[in-house]
């Protein structure tokens, strides 16, 4: 692809929209959930909590998406997947307000420095985190071969559903606890969907540059189905996880984002590979449901600390 010098030089707006601010809520709001949670377990147990740490945890977690967004636009942009005519990305690439390079190395820098911050989360904490760091490290680094393999859904569904909610408990609590993960997989199912909209939307796009992903190996109906059994799943979960004592009964509140979900359901029903303009915000619309979904389970936890 073109590596020639950008049309003119990117301001402090346009190094800001290369790390994609608005797709932060898929890493940072399963951080925030899990931070509260904790505020909420130790309004009620004994627990040592360290809040400094929750917070580093939560910063670490958005650092690597961002090294993830650059890398893969950059990978993206040069294997021909991000075009004048394909939807999503910053575009910033592709307008050549940036030299490809100029992202990489971008996307490298961030997951550097999230590298050290891991690192001295491990030196405060343990082992375990080293684990938790380097699956994040692999899924920010080389997130465009999972997707073209087929495979970016389930490491979507991994890093930013229980890898990060754990590791955010184990950096405040030094614990490992399995209610953690059953708290981290209502909201990893609706961010995988963010992915699975834009991957179905793209598939005539992705087709062309010679990539498989799991909405392509799906298709289209299938692809439909797949992402109304993810809403339903959420709000079951949720369900099951009040009815097994892991959350109290106030949080079934979140079903007021349901409206939301079903609205998100039937667009995606308008899914068609030769058009897809019709679901061409969907994903937008997805992330909004999480972050929705994500603020309000994290208000009713702050809130049922208090009762």
């Amino acid at each position: 692809m073109n590596a020639t010098a950008p049309v003119s030089s990117p301001s402090l707006g346009h190094w800001l929209i290369a790390t994609r601010p608005w797709s932060f809520p898929a890493s940072s709001m399963p951080a925030l959930v899990t931070f509260v949670y904790v505020f909420y377990l130790s309004r009620h147990d004994a627990l040592d909590v360290n809040w400094l740490l929750g917070v580093l945890a939560i910063i670490g977690a958005v650092v690597f998406q961002i090294s993830g967004n650059l890398i893969s636009d950059y990978f993206d942009y040069t294997r021909g997947i991000d075009r004048e005519d394909t939807f999503g990305s910053s575009r910033l690439l592709v307008n050549q307000t940036f030299r490809p390079r100029t992202i990489l190395r971008y996307g490298i820098g961030f997951i550097i420095f999230g590298a050290f911050l891991g690192l001295y989360l491990v030196s405060q904490t343990g082992g375990p985190l080293l684990i938790i760091g380097f699956l994040g490290f692999v899924g920010a680094a080389f997130y465009y071969q999972f997707k073209s393999r087929a495979l970016g859904d389930a490491l979507i569904f991994l890093v930013y559903g229980p890898l990060i909610s754990v590791g955010v408990f184990y950096v405040m609590t030094g614990l490992l606890d399995w209610r953690i993960v059953a708290l981290s997989l209502p909201i990893a199912f609706i961010t995988v969907n963010i992915l699975h909209a834009n991957n179905t939307r793209d598939m005539a796009h992705d087709k062309r540059a010679d990539i498989k992903t799991f909405a392509m190996l799906l298709g289209v109906r299938r692809s439909v189905f797949s992402y109304k059994l993810h809403v339903f799943l959420t709000y079951l979960l949720m369900a099951a996880l009040v009815i097994a004592g892991i959350l109290p009964w106030v949080t079934l509140c979140v079903f007021l984002t349901l409206p939301l979900a079903i609205g998100n359901c039937r667009a995606m029903e308008q899914a068609r590979e030769e058009q897809p303009e019709n679901i061409r915000d969907l994903d937008v619309r997805t992330a909004k449901l999480q972050l929705a979904f994500s603020v309000l389970l994290s208000a009713l936890l702050f809130v049922s600390a208090w009762l």
